[in-house]
């Protein structure tokens, strides 16, 4: 089994028992104006008529984007649970809804105005080629804005859920740990800028920006408890995990019962040039 097959099937396998874990995980989440993620990811493509979900997941950021009078929209993603739950969404009944893989994008060439991906090319493979397809069916000057992983904020419940976490995958044998996923360039400024640059994008303008997820115990529990990683243990290694989680934010939780968690997300944004003599 190649890295990339065995990236895929698991990550098919997971999204299987889990096919709404992203928005389980982070649509509750607030930046500090008030925005989540994936409204701050809308926000990138206001004026784009023509969008592409890439890895929709579940369909909340199309619902979003489909607030757009006029909208066009298509999504893909690997998971054909997480797009069962997709077409179920009234506000996506016009959308082309597609289970496939960003490698090979089954859309025309300069189809869209804009692409979008939240939490979605940080995991993928071949990310090269990934490039070259969303370059593909980009119109020239066509924005691509992706939202990624920045890692947590020190001190918090989701820095110190990561640090037990950590402990439980080091005593695990490593048959039973998930596969790496994705492209480590993917994750930072430079590194999309040495993925992208090739398939003819801009350089990259970078944002990061915190994510407030806040609240009860259980409930930052519900959020931080949807990461891969988790997908490998049994029943009895979660529950010792929430018991030592529950322990570990006792002292941090604050006289209302809330427990502080933060993380952080970059916003990438770039356009793809227009190429020389046309496309």
């Amino acid at each position: 089994m190649t890295t990339t097959t065995a990236q895929e099937a698991f990550l098919r396998a997971f999204h299987a028992e889990h096919p709404a874990v992203t928005t389980q995980a982070f649509g509750r989440g607030l930046s500090p104006d008030g925005r989540s993620s994936y409204e701050i990811l809308c926000d990138r493509v206001a004026g784009s008529r023509r969008v592409l979900d890439l890895g929709c997941g579940d369909g909340l950021l199309l619902e979003l984007l489909a607030g757009g009078e006029g909208r066009q929209l298509a999504g893909i993603d690997l998971s054909a649970h997480s797009m069962a739950l997709a077409r179920r969404r009234p506000a996506l009944r016009g959308a082309q809804l597609e289970e496939g893989r960003a490698q090979e994008l089954p859309f025309a060439d300069d189809g869209f105005d804009a692409c979008v991906s939240h939490m979605a090319l940080m995991l993928m493979s071949e990310v090269e080629q990934v490039a070259a397809e969303v370059a593909r069916v980009l119109a020239p000057g066509g924005v691509l804005a992706c939202v990624v992983g920045g890692g947590a904020v020190g001190g918090e419940a989701y820095d110190r859920f990561l640090g037990l976490l950590r402990r439980t995958i080091e005593e695990m044998p490593a048959s039973r740990r998930i596969p790496a996923l994705g492209d480590r360039r993917t994750r930072s400024r430079e590194g999309l800028d040495e993925v992208l640059g090739p398939a003819g994008f801009a350089p990259v303008e970078w944002e990061t920006v915190p994510i407030d997820l806040s609240g009860p115990a259980q409930d930052v529990w519900a959020a931080v408890s949807t990461l891969y990683d988790l997908g490998p243990l049994d029943g009895a290694n979660v529950e010792r995990l929430r018991e030592a989680f529950f322990s570990e934010v006792r002292d941090m939780t604050t006289p209302e019962g809330l427990v502080p968690c933060g993380f952080k997300i970059h916003v990438a944004t770039t356009r793809l040039r227009e190429r020389a003599g046309g496309r």
